[in-house]
């Protein structure tokens, strides 16, 4: 009896890998499974041969998910340019890969990377580990000066890749040259113009260089509408200023105004994605690196925080409705409101926190516009309210025909009022706290966690009790 080769049955079915966020189809979970049992199995060269044939998109989501002591081993078996597809990896689970890994491997990874992606890489790192790495990268100088620039800021994001022709140059000229080095060009969005002195005048559309005839001087034919930006500028405001003028590519220069690399639409949207995923985990009261792979404990140690503040939160508005003890003996028909009214709050404080916090990061919304802004959203708020009050109205006349109180009307417009005032509280809330919360430099998007649903919880419940007991009571 012979043994049969094991095999990679499927291949990975591209239709269902349109992001690698996306839950896996039935078929690729199937692909997954396969991958993970062939690897602890050692069928190197079969799983190999199956990588090669995988598109970059499916190779990432590959790695995604797979078991992470599996996705390590597959790291250990690719070879340098396969290597290449962990640098699209995000950057908290790519440490996480290459935790752990030999130095001699982690040399040969990072070797395979961009400069500023290798530099990128080292800072997820430990300090101890990055010192002796560094040093034997081949592009070491490079990734040095990339690394001097602050986190998460132009400088260290830039491609220091760059095609920049003289001004009094020709199109042909400029053709020529881009022909001459067309094996170390990779990619090319746009030709950067710079002076004598290589600061960028303007820049040359691939188009007008096919169309213009050769002899046509750069000069008449370059664009001037271009925005550069210097290497400290935070990654966020690259972003969007490169969405607010509709750029390709950002062009960094240092304080002189000489032109120093430039920023690619690929580092421009991996820029919104981790922007984009930070803000989504603290609006859900996660921390901002939180990752579905981490390891049980980082997960606790990241979670209980915010759990314990939320815990906090509640005992205090537990404490808030434990005062008006006696109030709930003389009418314990108050209690039922009190779930209404705070969970009515924190729909409409969410609402508008989120708005703001969208507003904040496009850059439509600043802390100029706070005026403007609570107006808006009050008098939406009101009319909002004021629709919810009417229902909670209705609703209060309907149930007292089955159930005895005592002043049934002024219960029911009690408690519309009282609705209608903690939505307006809680929208003043929400559109203003993500503000505030720019303005002192703390991200916005925590607004919309603990501060928001723990704070308008504790105000409602204390406007409700005391607006019953002023006309109900």
């Amino acid at each position: 009896m012979t043994s049969k080769k094991p095999q990679i049955p499927l291949i990975w079915h591209a239709d269902n890998n349109k992001t690698v966020s996306e839950d896996l189809s039935e078929r690729n979970r199937a692909v997954v499974d396969e991958f993970a049992r062939l690897i602890k199995a050692g069928a190197r060269e079969t799983v190999l041969k199956a990588v090669r044939r995988m598109p970059p998109p499916s190779m990432v989501s590959l790695f995604v998910h797979l078991p992470l002591k599996r996705a390590r081993k597959l790291t250990s078996w690719l070879d340098q340019p396969q290597l290449r597809i962990i640098a699209e990896l995000n950057p908290s689970f790519r440490a996480a890969l290459l935790d752990d890994v030999a130095v001699q491997r982690l040399i040969d990874v990072l070797d395979g990377f961009e400069p500023e992606e290798a530099a990128d890489a080292l800072d997820d790192l430990p300090d101890e580990v990055a010192e002796q790495v560094l040093p034997r990268l081949r592009e070491r100088e490079t990734i040095e000066t990339l690394r001097g620039y602050g986190e998460e800021s132009a400088g260290s994001i830039m491609s220091r890749k760059f095609v920049a022709v003289p001004v009094d140059w020709t199109v042909g000229q400029v053709t020529a040259d881009i022909r001459a080095n067309a094996e170390a060009i990779e990619k090319l969005y746009a030709v950067n113009v710079v002076d004598a002195e290589q600061r960028p005048v303007g820049y040359l559309r691939l188009r007008d260089l096919l169309l213009a005839p050769k002899e046509t001087p750069v000069e008449q034919i370059m664009q001037t509408d271009f925005v550069a930006v210097g290497p400290e500028t935070d990654q966020e405001e690259v972003a969007r200023f490169a969405d607010r003028y509709e750029l390709s590519v950002v062009p960094v220069v240092d304080r002189d105004g000489r032109l120093i690399g430039r920023i690619t639409p690929k580092q421009l949207r991996r820029v919104l994605r981790e922007e984009a995923e930070e803000d989504l985990n603290l609006m859900s009261g996660l921390p901002a690196d939180s990752r579905p792979d981490q390891p049980i404990r980082r997960i606790i140690r990241g979670r209980i925080p915010w759990l314990l503040a939320g815990l906090a939160g509640a005992t205090l508005s537990a404490a808030v409705v434990g005062a008006f003890e006696e109030q709930l003996a003389k009418a314990a028909i108050l209690a039922s409101f009190i779930p209404i009214v705070m969970s009515m709050a924190g729909n409409a404080g969410i609402q508008a926190a989120t708005v703001a916090v969208q507003g904040l990061s496009s850059g439509t919304v600043t802390f100029a516009d706070l005026g403007w802004r609570l107006g808006k959203e009050l008098i939406a708020a009101l009319a909002n309210g004021a629709i919810a009050a009417s229902v909670l109205i209705l609703l209060v006349l309907l149930a007292t025909q089955f159930i005895e109180v005592q002043h049934p009307i002024i219960l029911a417009l009690t408690a519309g009022l009282s609705l209608l005032s903690v939505i307006l509280v809680a929208v003043l809330v929400g559109a203003s706290i993500p503000i505030l919360l720019e303005r002192v430099g703390i991200d916005p998007a925590m607004a919309t966690g603990v501060f928001i649903t723990t704070g308008n919880d504790i105000i409602s419940v204390a406007l409700f009790f005391l607006l019953m007991m002023t006309f109900y009571l």
